[in-house]
């Protein structure tokens, strides 16, 4: 079998076992059962030897992802916007409305090879494949490999947080000044950067476009945040307040707008930065400051 990623343990400072860690460090499988699955097929591998659900994770362990060879890839012939291309990486933005992956079908990275050239360099993965993820209603900036090499490092910026992420959001509520939001997440430590950017009247109510930067990647953690704060993200299902006017039944204002980090194997710095949504800039009527 193919090897379809590959990740090196950093250093960590708990203990924790293979099937919890794994599901942060593959894009392919994003779920618990999904890893216990991987692992009982004996598609993962901990320094060149099969795997077990109880093995602990330690500093400098090779982990290794294999590819099944049940079934060819299918392709969701979904076309997305390509910021950025060359042999080793890409950037492209991802539309809201799909998950980054997962086991269902219509993901992005189900999308990437329809929209992406194939690398030539001899470590080229079978398929492109994300780096991190979006959720499925966020839009915005995502980075991809196409090479094991570069996937291993991208992954480890991410971890390491070599990565500046920053995010724009709508929320309920006036925020008037920067904040530093430091909820723990399922009790760990996690940090939000917001800075208030505008802020609208709209039918008697009070909202703030705010750009946040994650310090921390704690899962939801911005909605999270933001909600704890009682200034939940503007259609946010699961953390937010259920609008009845102007945003009644809008799916999710969070946009991931700009992203810099380091090319994994040329070095160059690359930013990348997208203009906001349609439905962001058609609130400046409503804009109070």
């Amino acid at each position: 079998m193919r090897i379809l990623e590959s990740h090196i343990v950093p250093a960590i400072d708990e203990k924790i076992r293979l099937q919890e860690y794994a599901v942060a460090i593959f894009t392919s499988i994003s779920t618990r059962s999904g890893i216990k699955k991987a692992i009982k097929k004996g598609l993962i591998l901990i320094n060149n030897e099969r795997a077990q659900t109880g093995d602990w994770i330690t500093e400098g362990q090779k982990i290794d992802l294999l590819k099944s060879n049940k079934s060819e890839k299918k392709i969701f012939k979904l076309d997305i916007e390509v910021l950025f291309q060359d042999e080793h990486i890409a950037v492209v933005h991802k539309p809201a409305g799909f998950p980054t992956s997962g086991n269902y079908f219509k993901t992005i990275e189900n999308a990437l090879p329809h929209n992406l050239e194939k690398s030539p360099e001899i470590d080229a993965l079978p398929y492109p494949l994300p780096c991190h993820r979006l959720d499925n209603p966020t839009s915005g900036i995502l980075v991809c490999a196409k090479t094991r090499n570069s996937l291993i490092q991208l992954q480890e910026a991410f971890a390491r947080k070599n990565i500046q992420k920053t995010y724009f959001a709508i929320v309920q509520g006036e925020i008037k000044d920067k904040l530093i939001l430091d909820f723990p997440i399922d009790k760990k430590e996690s940090e939000t950067l917001v800075e208030p950017v505008a802020s609208y009247q709209i039918d008697t109510k009070l909202y703030t476009l705010v750009e946040l930067n994650p310090l921390t990647g704690r899962t939801h953690q911005l909605r999270i945040h933001l909600s704890r704060n009682s200034t939940p993200i503007v259609g946010d299902k699961i953390y937010g307040h259920e609008e009845i006017n102007f945003f009644k039944g809008k799916n999710l204002y969070l946009f991931a707008g700009k992203i810099s980090f380091i090319h994994p194997v040329t070095r160059e710095a690359l930013n990348f930065e997208l203009k906001l949504p349609k439905r962001f800039r058609n609130l400046g009527y409503y804009r109070l400051r």
